[in-house]
Parts: C-alpha cells; structure tokens; sequence
C-alpha cells in the first residue's frame, strides 16, 4: 500500500518538496506519494487533522504553520522541543511526532556541501521565527562563536537569544566583523535585499535560508555587492533537511547528490 505524504502550507503551490521526496522514494526504492496542502492561514489544525484523519502518513510543515504544528502536536523530538518550531510531523501508533530538521539540514549543507567551517565562526543570524528557531541550537553545536540574533522587533530577537542563552540585537544596531551571516528573515526576498548596514555583511560568508532557481536571491545578490567573501541561498539547506524528513518516515536517508543541480536546471 502507497503511503501518502505532504507538505502543508501557505502558499505552497511553488513549494520544491513533491520534486525532492519523489527523487528520494526513487533512489530508496520506497513507495511513497508525496503531494502539496494548502491550508487558509488560521486552518492549519483543521487541515492537519483532516489529513491524517484520511490516512496520510506524514507531513512537512512550512511557513506560515511551524509555530502552529508545535502546538498542535502530541509530542516533540528534542530538536523540535528546544526550538519550539516544527516542520516534520511523525506517526507513532495513533500519536502524532513533532520533529524539527531545519537545523541540521542547515548545517550540513554548510559544512558538507560548501565547505564552510563553523568551529569558532563569528555568526550573525537575521530573523526571530520559524525558520530561525531551528537551528540556533545545531549552530551551536556546530561550534558557532558570539552567535547573535538580529531582528527588526529588537523585542522578539531578545525572546528569541534569551531562550538559547545567545546575544542579541536590533537590525539596524549591527555592526562589522562577522565570519558568517545567515538570513532567516523573508525579508530578504523582496526589494534589494539590504536588510542590515553594508560592513555587516562585507568579508562574510553570506547565506540566504531562502531560495530561488532564476537566479541569485535579493539578499545574496546585495551581500556579494556589499563584498562578501561567498554566498549561497537555501536550496542545499531544503534538500538536507528533507532526507532527514524522509529518514524519521522511512528509516532510511536518501543520497542527496546531484539533486540542486537538477532543479536549478529545471530537468
């Protein structure tokens, strides 16, 4: 029997996820179908419920729902636990699971695919919600250095820092001298992308949790002009944490090899 799986959001009609998860079930050889749920934004338990209600096996959560999903779960992972997002939610007998590998999908597409070293890295984290929450934690661990979270409500950054014992500031209170910035704010995907002063971003590594396939995002093509050292946008981060997401459903983690490169051509 076919188990079914999707990603919930809003919108969700652009969202990659079908493409990646039927790579996988492909080169696992699982037999899985993997489709896309829009859900109105004050509807997300109804859908939720209605879905696995219809027999659905699993769920990928996305904006604007992660802070939903925690909620609405009946349990956490430890990841999901200490960040109070989920975008994963698990089947456990008539139990629903909420995980969270926004984190260390991040990292490993930082260490893994780019190359980039954490251990000691001055990081500079833009944005307080869903996205960021995920993966304050795995930074850490991954040995991020004065990790600080920047945001353009100082409030919210401050709520955010205080829970994982990290600094904190205003968007427009950063300075210089960071090793790495990562922007998990939406914000950077609209106008020039220049959500901090311009030596914020100058000699930095520079990476956008967002995407795009025509092109470099907003906010990675205004780092580079501002003189950053390298950038790169989100893809990777969507591939790495999906094989986790597949991983806790199936029991198995698919080669992710290849597949940013076949979506950026569009094959």
């Amino acid at each position: 029997m076919t188990d079914r799986y999707a990603v919930i959001g809003n919108p969700v009609d652009h969202s990659l996820s079908p493409r990646i998860h039927t790579t996988f079930a492909a080169r696992t050889r699982e037999d899985i179908e993997y489709g896309r749920l829009e859900a109105p934004t004050d509807g997300f338990v109804d859908a939720a419920r209605t879905f696995f209600a219809a027999g659905g096996s699993g769920l990928n959560v996305t904006l604007p729902f992660k802070l939903d999903a925690w909620q609405w779960v009946d349990g956490h992972d430890d990841a999901a636990a200490s960040s109070g997002a989920v975008n994963t939610i698990v089947v456990d007998g008539n139990a629903t699971r909420g995980c969270n590998t926004d984190g260390i999908g991040l990292v490993r597409d930082l260490l893994d695919n780019l190359g980039w070293d954490l251990d000691g890295a001055r990081t500079l984290v833009l944005g307080a919600g869903g996205a960021v929450q995920g993966v304050i934690e795995p930074l850490r661990r991954a040995g991020a250095a004065d990790l600080t979270i920047a945001n353009r409500t100082r409030r919210k950054a401050q709520a955010l820092a205080a829970r994982f014992c990290v600094a904190s500031a205003g968007l427009d209170e950063v300075g210089g001298g960071w090793d790495v910035v990562l922007n998990g704010t939406a914000a950077g995907l609209a106008g020039s992308g220049g959500l901090v002063a311009p030596e914020v971003v100058a000699d930095s590594r520079c990476y956008d949790m967002f995407y795009s396939l025509d092109g470099a995002t907003p906010f990675c093509s205004w780092a580079a002009d501002q003189g950053a050292s390298a950038v790169s946008d989100g893809l990777g981060m969507l591939i790495e944490q999906a094989a986790e997401a597949f991983l806790l459903w199936r029991g198995v983690r698919p080669d992710t090899d290849g597949i940013a490169k076949v979506l950026r051509s569009g094959a």
